[in-house]
């Protein structure tokens, strides 16, 4: 009697083709967004990731899908900046210096336009990669106050809501040429973090709850009216 055998059943893991070309679009569309703003077409995208316009669709088919990849390939990519900060074994103090300027070169608060009503800020996956961002932050910052260098009431909500502020573009310029402003007062901002502190800082840091409700927040859910 005959055998008859089945072919494997296939899975539904994607192809390294297709995850290379879903990277490129992704990061297509982050450059684009922080050159140009929201209003940038998919067939912009597509030719600058080297894809055909049907690739992008089939990767992202509304443009709420592909903001949501930008924003989690930014909270992925500045995870990676933290891990290889936090595996530096130099000077603690020097690698969260360098993880913040690096992190800057993201121009996360460039896509604030794109954190529009209908923007699904709580989806799993994006608040995972937030809370990882805000757990690999904060092992930076137990490092460098366990080295004495940096002054112990700083927390990690302090971090991320200056980096927002000072890395937004300025008005009448556009993300690239405000850079090099963002920089020089990130150093700014990075000095008067280290110890020992020269005055007692006023109030309370904002808790990390409260700072996602901040309009124009990386990742954080704009203020509903009241």
């Amino acid at each position: 009697m005959a055998v008859t055998t089945r072919a494997p059943r296939s899975t539904s893991r994607p192809r390294a083709d297709a995850l290379r070309n879903r990277e490129r679009i992704v990061i297509a569309a982050r450059e684009l967004f922080v050159e140009k703003g929201p209003q940038v077409r998919f067939d912009e995208i597509a030719r600058r990731a080297g894809v055909g316009n049907a690739t992008v669709y089939r990767h992202f088919p509304d443009q709420g899908a592909l903001v949501h990849g930008v924003m989690c390939h930014v909270f992925d990519s500045i995870s990676a900046l933290a891990e290889t900060a936090l595996a530096d074994d130099r000077d603690p103090f020097e690698a969260l210096r360098t993880f913040v300027h690096e992190s800057a070169v993201v121009r996360t608060s460039a896509l604030c336009p794109m954190l529009v009503d209908g923007f699904d800020h709580e989806h799993p996956t994006l608040v995972g990669a937030r809370t990882r961002v805000e757990e690999l932050l904060g092992a930076l910052l137990d490092r460098a106050k366990a080295s004495g260098q940096l002054r112990p009431d700083i927390a990690v909500s302090d971090v991320l809501l200056a980096v927002s502020q000072l890395t937004r573009p300025l008005p009448g310029r556009d993300a690239a040429s405000s850079h090099g402003f963002a920089r020089r007062q990130l150093q700014v901002f990075l000095d008067g973090l280290m110890a020992p502190a020269r005055s007692e800082l006023p109030g309370t840091p904002i808790t990390l709850e409260d700072l996602r409700t901040q309009p124009c927040m990386l990742g954080t859910t704009p203020p509903k009216d009241r």
